[in-house]
């Protein structure tokens, strides 16, 4: 079962806001998502990463640990966000409100 026709080839992938870590593997078919970043050794490299908090995904599709993968595929493993987007978007939205009032000249 190791030979060269039974291996499919992924990576791993982890970014850091200064450097992104790519790891090639060649694995069998049957590997779960968890598994193949276990054998990528990414885990010892980053021990911040905890994939019981970090969520992982496949081309930005977020996948299941025990999920499968495909030939050619790269499995992205996300660090936490550290300010929630739609939060951000409503702070936006409401400080550009106040500043369209302020800037409206009063009819009086």
């Amino acid at each position: 079962m190791h030979s060269e026709e039974k291996l499919i080839h992924v990576e791993v992938v982890y970014a850091l806001p200064s450097v992104q870590k790519v790891i090639k593997l060649a694995v069998t078919p049957d590997m779960q998502v968890q598994q193949i970043i276990e054998q990528s050794g990414v885990l010892a490299l980053y021990p911040d990463i905890d994939l019981q908090k970090n969520k992982v995904g496949v081309f930005s599709r977020n996948v299941k640990l025990d999920a499968l993968v495909q030939d050619g595929d790269r499995i992205e493993i996300y660090r936490p966000l550290l300010a929630d987007p739609k939060e951000i978007r409503r702070k936006r939205a409401e400080q550009a409100k106040k500043e369209a009032l302020a800037d409206k000249p009063d009819n009086m």
